[in-house]
């Protein structure tokens, strides 16, 4: 009989022997049942949610061609032309239809037995002309063409083009209706599953028409991916299915739909662990097998723990004395068996824990750094009302918030500054102090706002380097004398313009990319002239109106426009009062995810 004589043994063949038989056992029958459920629920759902997206783009194409054929029908009275005109002008109102060209073989000559006073020769339709028709046999679809980009229109288009044919089957003339292919295929570009998986559109071929991947490949199997080439194959022998990558879970997995009315497919490819989940169908074998192995276990852990209490109570004793915050209290190691390296790592553990203990206070003394960057009061600036906050997400953040001095010190000038630092925390909030500190330089300098952030741009994308990290910002000088605003978008979300007196809201936009990315890019300014007692100007961060509710919906800029507008006769320190309650409300219990920043600057006397 074998008499183990170290810790590790006992454990070993007491418990952790049968607890991993047990596990390994019943791990290995509910994956394979929990698995074979959750790929046939997402094969269901994806076949479903592929047909529902391609049923939109088939809807627009049929109706389109539903209007072709009724110009197709062959002439049978004196009102045909008539009917064929209407066909043309119901067309024309399509709303994806961008426009349609008759044109008329006038080398075919007259198609036999049709020639009479009703058949005339025509050209490509002219707006402003009337519509002349020739009278025809029968026509018919010939192709859908894939997307182009149409110069005159600037956007991609296709055509649909029908053969007209006289009674011989000669080609006598054709029609092409050009669609936005931006408009047919927009709500499969606004559906969620498009915008966050990897999705294409593609022809027959595999030819890529338009996708949310932007790798450069023409064709679906270009990048040679596996997945990809068996997906094409599956296309080629079925309308619509689904296809596992390789691996176990697949790394990847892919669908595709046909469309009904264009030879073109739908395909989606995501990672195989979505489809993956809690495998908690097992829950109740587990529990129904395993109650005899627990009892036994339970029995088999009191019989090895007796001998070792000893050690644990000291092991316990101590980590009581750090619960208090004795973090000196280091235990002997006595040993070398597995009770010594349990207290070399309960040791161990100490040391961590009073490291994290000092780094947490070293957090509260960057949070309190960093709130001391920020304006500790509002300026006083004549013709101005001004308040500002920054609530973060962490101790520390990346939003920024300032008023600047422009470099001649006018009293009647102030620059106001809103950034967001990608990411959040200790990286974000040095980035931030980074862009602060070269703003504040900068300002002192001669300098329209679109030089100053050029240059601090330069600054900012030789710091980063490859480091990934940008900061959008929002750069504005208002000038109450000239009764004027200058500003400047770098990357930024357009700021708020209220008008109380209009009753009307403006976006303040403008191009421009976000600091950190390319050095060499030079900003634009854009003004707004006119000034008025009473005029309300939002500047903020994404986090504001991107805070979600509890059931997942954002907080968005209408909400904010509606509170504006409520509290417009407000001081700005009450309506972003108004705003951040607004805000606490609708968020509820949910978890703040980001940095929420915002100024709020009211024109007055």
């Amino acid at each position: 009989m074998i008499q183990p004589k170290t810790l590790q043994q006992r454990l070993l063949l007491y418990l952790i022997l049968p607890v991993a038989l047990l596990l390994i056992v019943m791990g290995i029958a509910g994956f394979i049942y929990a698995r074979n459920i959750l790929l046939s629920q997402w094969r269901e759902t994806s076949v479903l949610k592929l047909q529902r997206a391609t049923h939109q783009v088939d809807m627009r194409l049929a109706r389109v061609k539903d209007w072709i054929r009724i110009f197709h029908q062959p002439p049978t009275g004196p009102d045909v032309p008539t009917l064929h005109v209407l066909a043309i002008e119901q067309l024309k109102r399509e709303e994806s239809v961008d426009h349609v060209h008759l044109s008329w073989n006038s080398t075919a000559g007259p198609p036999a037995g049709l020639s009479g006073p009703k058949m005339s020769h025509m050209g490509p339709m002219t707006a402003g002309r009337p519509m002349r028709m020739r009278r025809f046999h029968s026509g018919r679809i010939r192709e859908i063409t894939p997307p182009r980009f149409d110069e005159a229109s600037d956007h991609e288009t296709v055509s649909l083009i029908s053969e007209l044919n006289d009674e011989s089957g000669r080609l006598i003339g054709r029609l092409e209706v050009v669609l936005d292919f931006g408009m047919l295929i927009k709500n499969v570009r606004e559906s969620g599953w498009w915008q966050s998986n990897k999705a294409y559109l593609v022809d027959v071929n595999g030819r890529i028409l338009t996708s949310t991947a932007h790798e450069g490949s023409v064709s679906l199997a270009d990048s040679g991916d596996s997945l990809e080439r068996e997906t094409l194959a599956a296309m080629k022998s079925t309308g619509y299915g689904t296809i596992l990558g390789e691996g176990h879970p697949p790394k990847e997995v892919s669908g595709f739909y046909k469309l009904q009315q264009a030879p073109w497919s739908l395909v989606m490819i995501a990672p195989g662990e979505e489809i993956l989940g809690p495998m908690v169908r097992f829950r109740f074998y587990y529990f129904a097998i395993g109650a005899g192995f627990i009892l036994l276990i339970v029995i088999l852990i009191r019989v090895v723990t007796f001998r070792t209490v000893a050690a644990i109570r000291q092991v316990s004793s101590a980590a009581q004395r750090v619960a208090n915050g004795d973090y000196e209290s280091l235990l002997p190691v006595k040993t070398s068996d597995e009770v010594g390296e349990l207290t070399r790592s309960f040791n161990s553990m100490v040391k961590q824990l009073k490291e994290r203990v000092e780094m947490k206070e070293a957090m509260n003394l960057a949070m309190e750094v960093q709130q001391n960057l920020l304006p500790r009061e509002m300026p006083q600036i004549k013709g101005l009302e001004i308040a500002a906050c920054s609530i973060y997400c962490d101790e520390t953040g990346g939003d920024l918030y300032d008023f600047l001095e422009v470099d001649d010190r006018d009293a009647d000038r102030i620059g106001v500054a809103v950034g967001d630092v990608s990411g959040h925390g200790i990286p974000a909030a040095l980035l931030m102090a980074t862009v602060r500190a070269f703003l504040k330089s900068r300002v002192t300098q001669p300098g329209s706002p679109a030089e100053i952030i050029s240059d601090v741009n330069r600054l900012v994308t030789y710091d980063t380097g490859d480091t990934g990290q940008f900061m959008t910002l929002f750069y504005a000088v208002l000038d109450t004398g000239n009764k004027e605003v200058r500003w400047v978008r770098a990357g930024h979300d357009p700021a708020i313009f209220y008008d109380p007196a209009k009753g009307e809201f403006k976006e303040l936009n403008g191009y421009g990319m976000a600091l950190g990315v390319d050095g060499k890019f030079e900003y634009r300014e854009n003004i707004l002239t006119d000034l008025t007692m009473g005029q309300v100007l939002l500047i903020g961060t994404d986090g504001l109106w991107e805070t979600q509710s509890q059931s997942g919906e954002m907080f968005g800029r209408d909400r904010i426009k509606s509170l504006i507008k409520q509290h417009a006769n407000a001081s700005p320190d009450k309506i972003l009062e108004a705003i951040i309650s607004a805000l606490k409300g609708y968020q509820g219990l949910m978890k703040q995810e980001d940095d929420i920043t915002l100024a709020v600057i009211k024109i007055s006397e």
